[in-house]
């Protein structure tokens, strides 16, 4: 396998200069070598910013909102992330190699119980899903693409760019399915990934494609989608559900809103998209507008998608 990015440690973007006061981390550090008094000990001696309960209270808020937006965008700054391509898409939908495996676990627990309507519509839902599984290798194959030097420039090129050959960088919500799957063709491409967690109240956990140092963990819904579109150049959407929607309907949203300017919307499988959203409907029913529906194109494989997209990455790599 060709180099990965490194999971160096960036520089600071601010310059080393010498300070007239004494740092922050550096007054933390000072307040151990105070001696342990009954004053010392109580949670009201320390410092605000190194108290973790004081910034958990609820008075709070502005201030988590403020670091929870500072704290991707500081150290993606810090790399140098200028331009993203954003790909969604169901966290359920499974790769080809475990579709197989997991369709006949549920065949057997189907045969274990046949009178269980739980294990039959299981099986029913895994067979949907093993059927989408395609769109797992389009969108790995598809983040490769955008990750990988071309053959004759790769052979003259000592080592990759981090950022890909186009200095754009892929993101997803870093959870499993379509998101893993893209995450892992940039990985597989030898290029730098951005995956934008979010807390749930059930066990998840990153997928262990996306670059450990732009792996990102969001209380809030908000900001997690803010951050999706501040340096996105285009959206690639495959089939997905509730979460997958909500993302696709604000940018699209926003982009007729003219909130944000104007970028290539893909949507993967015309099929699924046309039984899931009626889109013309909204036409005929007046609330969108005819011309609404150019702002998504259909797409059915990753070179149907980068024929649209590689010239958009070529002009935010001359930016």
């Amino acid at each position: 396998m060709d180099e990965k990015p490194s999971d160096q440690k960036p520089a600071p973007s601010e310059p080393n200069r010498q300070r007239t006061f004494p740092s922050a981390a550096e007054d933390r550090l000072h307040t151990h070598l105070d001696p342990e008094t009954p004053q010392t000990s109580s949670p009201a001696y320390r410092l605000g910013y190194a108290d973790p309960d004081f910034l958990l209270r609820d008075e709070l808020r502005p201030t988590r909102l403020q670091l929870e937006f500072l704290k991707p965008e500081i150290l993606q700054r810090d790399r140098g992330i200028t331009a993203t391509v954003v790909i969604f898409g169901s966290a359920r939908i499974p790769a080809p190699e475990d579709a197989a495996a997991r369709i006949e676990e549920a065949e057997r627990a189907v045969a274990l119980t046949p009178d269980d309507p739980e294990a039959a519509e299981r099986l029913r839902s895994i067979r949907a899903l093993a059927a989408k599984s395609r769109y797992y290798d389009e969108a790995r194959r598809l983040s490769e693409m955008m990750s990988c030097l071309p053959e004759d420039e790769a052979a003259a090129c000592e080592r990759k760019p981090p950022h890909g050959p186009y200095s754009v960088v892929v993101v997803t919500g870093g959870g499993p399915g379509i998101m893993e799957a893209a995450n892992r063709g940039a990985f597989e491409g030898g290029a730098e990934s951005i995956g934008l967690n979010i807390v749930l109240p059930f066990e998840q956990r990153p997928n262990p494609y996306i670059t450990p140092y732009l792996c990102f963990n969001f209380h809030y819904f908000a900001l997690r989608k803010m951050h999706f579109m501040m340096r996105a150049i285009a959206l690639v959407v495959f089939p997905g559900g509730f979460g997958t929607l909500d993302e696709l309907f604000e940018v699209l949203n926003l982009i007729q809103t003219r909130k944000v300017r104007p970028m290539p919307v893909l949507l993967f499988g015309r099929q699924y998209w046309e039984r899931i959203v009626n889109f013309p409907a909204l036409v005929d029913e007046g609330v969108i507008s005819p011309g609404d529906l150019d702002l998504f194109t259909y797409v059915e494989t990753a070179e149907e998608a980068w024929g649209l997209l590689e010239p958009v990455l070529k002009v935010a790599h001359r930016r």
